[in-house]
C-alpha cells in the first residue's frame, strides 16, 4: 500500500464517502498508512464538518487496531483454536 490518493479527491472538498473508501476492509498491517491518508484528506477541513468527524473517528480506530494488532492463541476473552504466533510466545522462529 502506499500513499497515493487519486487525483479527483484532491480537486473537491472530501467526504464522508471518501473516508469510508479509505477504510474499506482495513487491517493492523495497513493501519498506520490509511490513517496518514485519513489524515491528509481531512486536514483542511472546519471543525464539525461531517468528513472530519468521520475522519478523526476512523483515525482513532486505526490506532487501536495499529497498535494491538491481531490476536491469535489464549487471550483473555476465551480460548481460541489457533495456536500462539512464534513471535507472541517470546521465541525465534526456526530458521
Amino acid at each position: 500500500m502506499s500513499e497515493y490518493e487519486l487525483p479527483e479527491r484532491a480537486t473537491r472538498e472530501p467526504t464522508v464517502e471518501d473516508v469510508r473508501q479509505l477504510m474499506g476492509a482495513s487491517t493492523p498491517h495497513f493501519a498506520l498508512q490509511l490513517r496518514n491518508r485519513i489524515q491528509n484528506l481531512i486536514a483542511g477541513l472546519p471543525e464539525g464538518h461531517s468528513a472530519r468527524v468521520e475522519g478523526e473517528r476512523e483515525i482513532a480506530r486505526l490506532d487501536q487496531l495499529a497498535l494491538g494488532g491481531e490476536r491469535r492463541g489464549r487471550t483473555d476473552e476465551g480460548d481460541s483454536d489457533l495456536p500462539p504466533m512464534p513471535s507472541i510466545r517470546g521465541r525465534e522462529p526456526p530458521v
